[in-house]
């Protein structure tokens, strides 16, 4: 256990952020994403719902201000809805240390299948949410 680190970032998670450069981007998915389909990189957070991880991650992880969004999800399928209470509870966790952060852009299905294919990793959370897979696109951590 390391001090500052919430312990829901798994040793694996830590050492893929800390591996991870700018521009790479992580997957956070829900339980019924098919990860190993799409990513030879995938780890493990079952039981982890996404807005928890994201709480978690994001004050270790600079998201990339260099992108039009850093952030993006998938759209609904045609004939589907979107909960818009996933969108805002991740959102609420984001802007705890991102408020200035970019909306969320919204990608169709197969891109955002796509963009899981040259992802950095895939995380596999507990999240039962539709829709309720993220992409992170890290920045460049700032000197202090």
């Amino acid at each position: 256990m390391l001090k500052g680190i919430s312990p829901l970032i798994s040793p694996d998670l830590l050492a893929v952020l800390a591996r991870m450069g700018h521009g790479d981007e992580i997957v956070l998915a829900d339980a019924h994403f098919p990860g190993e389909s799409f990513n030879s990189n995938v780890l493990r957070a079952d039981g982890i719902k996404i807005a928890e991880l994201l709480k978690a991650i994001l004050p270790l992880f600079e998201l990339d201000a260099y992108v039009k969004t850093p952030l993006i999800m998938m759209a609904a399928v045609e004939g589907d809805e979107l909960d818009p209470q996933v969108e805002d509870c991740y959102l609420k966790a984001i802007h705890e240390t991102n408020p200035q952060v970019t909306p969320i852009e919204r990608i169709e299905r197969f891109a955002f299948y796509e963009r899981t294919k040259s992802a950095f990793a895939v995380v596999m959370t507990g999240e039962t949410a539709k829709y309720g897979n993220i992409i992170l696109k890290k920045g460049v951590t700032p000197v202090s």
